[in-house]
């Protein structure tokens, strides 16, 4: 027995310019993409909202050959979160962006807090050696609200084969 799907509740009506739900250009530069928002249906309560990227890929601005790194985006939201499909695209956006380890993760932190504005964001890029030296990056938006729990990142420290 099939059922029709119900209307979402008008609490959950979106913005009808988002990228979800609709084909979409993969953009060519992290200029070019767009990162949407959504409305945080809970933006009265404190919690950790956490992305991971695993796979993010960027290009060396000197070689042009590629870098590898392991993305971990941990905020508590305020007004707005991210919405996930645009993160996705913006994540594939560096694939051919030539630009330092440290300038990768700086820049992806910078760009999602002036989009949502959160109460507290961090990232934790976990990058692949490069010249045979392993490079994380770190970097946060403001204080921690207080009473927030925040688990641990959970990527260790490259350490090779031993």
């Amino acid at each position: 027995m099939s059922r029709k799907p119900s209307k979402p509740p008008k609490s959950a009506t979106l913005p009808s310019n988002l990228q979800l739900g609709r084909a979409v250009e993969w953009p060519s530069t992290p200029e070019a993409a767009r990162l949407d928002r959504v409305p945080n249906p809970q933006k009265d309560t404190n919690y950790v909202v956490r992305f991971t990227a695993p796979e993010f890929t960027s290009l060396c601005p000197v070689t042009g050959q590629p870098d590898f790194a392991h993305l971990v985006i941990d905020y508590v939201p305020g007004q707005w979160l991210l919405e996930s499909k645009s993160l996705k695209l913006y994540v594939a956006s560096f694939r051919n962006h030539g630009a330092f380890h440290e300038d990768c993760t700086v820049m992806f932190g910078k760009r999602i807090a002036a989009e949502i504005k959160p109460k507290w964001l961090r990232i934790g890029g976990y990058w692949y050696p490069r010249g045979g030296i392993p490079i994380d990056v770190f970097w946060q938006t403001g204080r921690l609200p207080k009473g927030m729990w925040i688990p641990d990142q959970g990527v260790a420290s490259y350490r090779g084969r031993g």
